[in-house]
């Protein structure tokens, strides 16, 4: 099955064991944009981010039916390790909690392409000042390198693990939740990192924040036990709803 959309999920529904938590998804994802995944708990929102980059592989009970497709191609199609390792490379996923290892930021940074490629020193260093520009904390970090990530504020934790994420060069950016633990400024912070980074990789977020979500999406998809309620551009959404449960929900009823 092909498609002209950058991003297609086609009648997606995702299971544990006999618990169906997301149920016959259709969403088309367009390139360099932001979508926000909004809802309230429980609803499948982050069940559907992790199954863009396979990350429910690894729970047992889990299993997927219909198909996601990234440039007309089906990322459920093989099912190999070395394939699942490559989507991963294209498909980088930021979690809710900020995870940098215990170890330098340098380390922390050079990491990913140390798993995958070989680079000499002066590359990687050019490559990990590149990408901590890009998230808008070198300067914070660029007399510490050497020193231990975990010294770093939540906000900068946060920021850093974008930047880890962005030295493979991913196609796509998966955010769980990223700014749910941060103040003001640190969210202030990355949501405009988020719409700048926009114009070099396609973004999906999942977001409890509605402001945040009028703020940088592009497009906003409402969840609902399971179900996409309503989709489309975040202005019409927030704007102009279609139903009465999402208006109920940005209101703030729900």
């Amino acid at each position: 099955m092909k498609t002209d959309a950058f991003m297609s999920i086609n009648d997606v529904s995702c299971y544990y064991g006999d618990n169906k938590a997301v149920k016959n998804v259709n969403l088309n994802i367009e390139k360099n944009t932001i979508t926000s995944f909004i809802g309230p708990s429980g609803c499948g929102k982050t069940t559907l981010l992790r199954s863009i980059n396979r990350m429910n592989d690894l729970i047992d009970s889990f299993r997927v039916e219909g198909n996601i497709l990234l440039e007309g191609e089906d990322i459920y199609s093989k099912n190999d390790k070395e394939y699942v390792q490559g989507l991963r490379k294209q498909i980088g996923m930021i979690f809710q909690s900020a995870n940098p290892l215990p170890t330098s930021i340098y380390k922390n940074m050079i990491l990913p392409i140390t798993e995958h490629y070989r680079l000499d020193k002066e590359a990687l260093d050019k490559k990990v000042e590149e990408k901590l520009k890009s998230a808008a904390i070198y300067d914070e970090v660029k007399d510490r390198l050497h020193k231990t990530a975990l010294s770093l504020s939540g906000g900068q934790q946060q920021r850093l693990c974008i930047a880890r994420a962005l030295m493979l060069d991913p196609q796509v950016l998966l955010l769980d939740e990223p700014c749910s633990a941060l103040d003001p400024i640190s969210t202030y912070a990355i949501e405009e990192f988020l719409m700048d980074l926009k114009k070099q990789c396609t973004i999906i977020i999942v977001t409890h924040n509605m402001q945040q979500a009028s703020r940088i999406s592009d497009y906003t998809a409402f969840f609902y036990q399971g179900e996409v309620v309503e989709a489309g551009l975040t202005t019409d959404i927030f704007f102009n709803p279609k139903t009465k449960l999402l208006s109920n929900y940005i209101t703030g009823k729900i």
